[in-house]
């Protein structure tokens, strides 16, 4: 079984007070037992309209009666793959209202602008939802999207916190869309999840990130998992089971709790 390193020495981590909130999670590295979480929700298939275009998404929100924290989740760059449908599904099954949209749609490499259009047109999706409370919205991406996830926590102002995992700071097409240099607009708790053996997006460079975050200010919080590669949380299409990915998971749900009450 991998071992699990918690990251987030005193000099790398901002500390202002936490938002109000419940949370919690399972001690790193104790397997979980299925039966201790609920079934997952049966998700549905819907459309939301961004750029004068329509895209997919898979959609899920809990049963239980009233408003839940509101979700938009951004898939890798291998696509809306059945790992993330069940993901959303689960998630629903936490107590969130989760979608998530395939922002590959219409061509493989969209701008960044066209994928900004279509997190917001998720939100305004969302806002149409009686389950989703707008006031709590969370951000959450994995590869390309913990990228995007980097790059609009700070500029798309409905979100209250996000987490990115395995995301690239320091990469994009243009210097105003490399996530680091959007830092300082950034006003809302992130959580970052990442591998110790990531070759795609080094650790390094989270690290450095870290700095460049706390060196402004910013609260965040990192897990790094040893040994884990890049897209861990997904493998094959499928969402992984493993000790880590598991406890990753938690995590992600504990962060949001906390952050979004």
């Amino acid at each position: 079984m991998d071992t699990i390193n918690q990251y987030h020495p005193d000099h790398l981590l901002a500390q202002p007070p936490r938002p109000a909130g419940g949370g919690g999670g399972n001690p790193p590295g104790g397997r979980a037992d299925p039966r201790d979480a609920p079934a997952p929700e049966n998700g549905s298939r819907v459309h939301i309209a961004a750029g004068g275009k329509e895209y997919p998404a898979h959609f899920a929100a809990p049963k239980s009666p009233g408003k839940h924290p509101a979700i938009v989740l951004i898939h890798s760059f291998k696509g809306l793959e059945q790992g993330y449908r069940d993901m959303v599904d689960r998630m629903a099954s936490d107590g969130f209202t989760v979608v998530a949209p395939g922002w590959q749609t219409h061509g493989k490499q969209p701008t960044d602008s066209d994928v900004s259009a279509v997190i917001r047109g998720a939100l305004a999706f969302l806002a149409t939802r009686p389950e989703a409370d707008m006031g709590r919205a969370g951000l959450t991406g994995f590869c390309a999207g913990g990228r995007y996830t980097m790059l609009f926590l700070p500029q798309v102002k409905e979100f209250r916190s996000g987490v990115a995992w395995y995301g690239f700071p320091y990469h994009g097409p243009t210097d105003d869309t490399i996530p680091a240099t959007h830092i300082h607009e950034l006003a809302v708790p992130m959580l970052m999840i990442h591998g110790s053996r990531d070759t795609a997006s080094p650790i390094q460079n989270i690290y450095r990130y870290s700095t460049d975050l706390d060196s402004a200010g910013k609260y965040f919080e990192l897990k790094v998992y040893q040994g884990k590669p890049h897209g861990f949380m997904v493998v094959n299409g499928s969402l992984a089971q493993d000790d880590a990915s598991m406890d990753a998971y938690r995590e992600m749900i504990a962060f949001f709790r906390r952050t979004l009450g």
